[in-house]
C-alpha cells in the first residue's frame, strides 16, 4: 500500500517519477486563464483564516458542502468563518475519489506544511496551524504567487473595466508575476440576457460611442480592445454557454441591435445573429493583434431557479448542457478562416463526450503560422478531474500533437490554486510514462523530459507571447 500522497503521489513507473521530479515539477506557472483579482494583487491582499481564502467565492466547495446536506447560512450565508471551515472539513473525507480532496490536501502541504489529513475532528488542529501560518510575510497575495513560481497571470476582465489595477501592477517593479487582463465581452453579445440594455448603455459611457446599431457596437467594442491591448492584454474569454452560428446581413443584424435597443425582447435565431456577427468582429481584432482567443461552451447555466433568485449567479448551480453545438462551432471557425480572420484559439467544452470532435476539429484548421495555432483545451471544470485530465490528454494524444499542448490553468478565483498545475503535471507525467514503460514511445529522457517541459510551460510561453520579468 502507498502511503497517502507521499512524494511519488500518482506517480506508479520510475519513467513517470523521473519525469515529474526531474522535468515537470520546477518549471515556472502560467496560469493564463483564471478568475483571481488584480486588485487583491496589487494590494498584496492578506487572509485572517483559512476560511477567507479557501471557501469565499469557491463555487466548487460550496457543491461539494450543499451534497453533504450542509445548510446554506454555513455556505454562503452568515454564519462564522470558523462554523463555515467546521461544516467544510466534516464533508471533505466523505468525497473519496473527488479532486477536491487532493486539492485540499495538496495545498496544505504546500502552503501550510500540514502532513495531515483534514477532517471533522482535526479541524481545530488545521485551523489554528493555518491562522498562525498566514501571519508570515509570504502569506499575502504576492507571497503565495513567488512561492508558486508563478510566471504570467492572465485574469478575466469586462470591456467596460478601467484596468487601473492592470496599470498599477505594470509599473510595479517588486511584482514577480507579468500579470496582465483578458477581454471578456460576454455581456455585449448576450442580447437574450437580463441586463443587455443597462450594459451597452455602460458600454456607449466608457467608449464615447453612441451605441444605435450594429456599427456603432462593434466600433465600441474595438475601442475597448484597443484599451486592452494598451494594458498588455494578450488573450480573449469567450462563455457562449452553447456554440452559435447564424450569418446574416448587416440591415438584419442591425435590426436586432435597434430591437434590443428599445427594450424588446429578441428570438433565439435573433440572438444567434448577433452573436455571430460580434464574434467575427472580435475574431478579425484578435487576429490583427496577434491576440488568443478562448471559448468556453456546453453549460447550462443556473437550472435551479429558486436558488438564482436567491444568490443570483456564479454560486455553485450550472451544470454540463446538453445543448450541443458542434456544427455551429465548426461553421464559425470555417466563417472566420474564409475571412482569413482565424486567431490562435482554445476551444473547451463542458462536455467531456466532445473531447474526440475537438480534437479532430481543430486539425480541420491548423497552418503553418504557429505551431498548435488550435488548441483542444485543458479539462475544464467539471472536467477537470484526474480521470478527466486523462481522458483529455489521451483524446488529444490519439487525435493531434499531445506535445504542441499548452497545457495547465487553474480558471479560479483562489490563490491557493496553483496546485492544479502540480496536480496535472503529475498525471501527465504518469501517462506518458506509462506508454514508454508500454514499450509504446523510446525511453529516450531528453525527448521525453523536453515534451514534458514544453506542455508545462514553454509551449504557452511561446503561444501567448510571454515574456518573465
Amino acid at each position: 500500500m502507498k502511503p497517502f500522497m507521499d512524494k511519488d503521489f500518482l506517480l506508479s513507473t520510475p519513467t513517470a517519477r523521473t519525469l515529474f521530479h526531474d522535468y515537470a515539477a520546477a518549471m515556472p506557472i502560467i496560469d493564463y486563464h483564471c478568475h483571481v483579482s488584480p486588485q487583491e494583487i496589487f494590494e498584496d491582499k492578506r487572509f485572517d483564516n483559512i476560511a477567507q481564502v479557501w471557501l469565499a467565492g469557491d463555487h466548487y466547495k460550496w457543491r461539494l458542502m450543499r451534497s453533504n446536506g450542509v445548510e446554506e447560512r454555513f455556505i454562503t450565508g452568515d454564519a462564522p468563518d470558523r462554523e463555515k471551515f467546521q461544516k467544510f472539513a466534516e464533508a471533505l473525507p466523505r468525497a473519496i475519489g473527488n479532486p477536491m480532496y487532493h486539492w485540499c490536501h495538496l495545498e496544505l502541504k504546500t502552503y501550510f506544511g500540514y502532513e495531515g489529513v483534514l477532517n471533522g475532528d482535526t479541524a481545530e488542529e488545521v485551523w489554528q496551524l493555518t491562522a498562525e501560518r498566514l501571519k508570515n510575510e509570504n502569506m499575502g497575495v504576492r507571497g503565495l504567487i513567488a512561492q508558486s513560481n508563478v510566471a504570467f497571470i492572465g485574469t478575466t476582465d469586462d470591456p467596460v473595466d478601467s484596468l487601473e489595477w492592470h496599470k498599477k501592477l505594470a509599473a510595479d517593479t517588486t511584482m514577480s508575476a507579468t500579470v496582465a487582463p483578458s477581454f471578456r465581452p460576454d455581456k455585449a453579445l448576450n442580447i437574450d440576457k437580463a441586463g443587455w440594455l443597462a450594459y451597452i448603455t455602460r458600454l456607449s459611457e466608457v467608449s464615447g460611442v453612441a451605441i444605435d446599431g450594429i456599427d456603432a457596437l462593434e466600433t465600441a467594442l474595438i475601442r475597448r480592445i484597443e484599451h486592452f491591448a494598451a494594458h498588455g492584454c494578450r488573450a480573449s474569454d469567450h462563455g457562449l454557454d452553447f456554440a452559435v452560428f447564424r450569418l446574416q446581413d448587416r440591415r438584419t443584424v442591425d435590426a436586432v441591435v435597434k430591437k434590443g435597443l428599445r427594450g424588446e425582447a429578441v428570438t433565439a435565431d435573433e440572438a444567434a445573429a448577433l452573436k455571430t456577427a460580434l464574434l467575427l468582429c472580435c475574431a478579425a481584432e484578435y487576429t490583427r493583434r496577434g491576440w488568443v482567443m478562448q471559448i468556453h461552451y456546453n453549460c447550462l447555466r443556473n437550472p435551479n431557479s429558486a436558488m438564482f433568485r436567491q444568490l443570483g449567479p456564479d454560486t455553485g448551480f450550472d451544470c454540463i448542457g446538453p445543448l450541443g453545438g458542434a456544427n455551429a462551432l465548426a461553421l464559425l471557425l470555417d466563417a472566420m478562416h474564409t475571412q482569413n480572420a482565424l486567431p490562435r484559439t482554445i476551444l473547451y467544452s463542458l462536455d467531456g463526450g466532445d473531447n474526440a470532435f475537438l480534437d479532430s476539429l481543430i486539425g480541420s484548421f491548423q497552418g503553418s503560422e504557429i505551431r498548435g495555432k488550435l488548441q483542444h483545451g485543458s479539462a475544464w471544470w467539471f472536467n477537470d478531474t484526474k480521470q478527466g485530465m486523462i481522458d483529455q490528454l489521451t483524446s488529444l494524444a490519439n487525435l493531434s500533437i499531445l506535445g504542441n499542448f499548452v497545457g495547465m490553468l487553474t480558471d479560479s478565483r483562489s490563490f491557493l490554486s496553483y496546485t492544479r498545475h502540480e496536480y496535472f503535471r503529475r498525471i501527465l507525467c504518469e501517462l506518458i510514462g506509462g506508454l514508454v514503460e508500454n514499450g509504446e514511445y523510446p525511453a529516450d529522457m531528453p525527448t521525453l523530459g523536453g515534451l514534458v517541459q514544453d506542455i508545462c510551460y514553454r509551449n504557452a510561453e511561446r503561444y501567448f507571447e510571454v515574456r518573465r520579468k
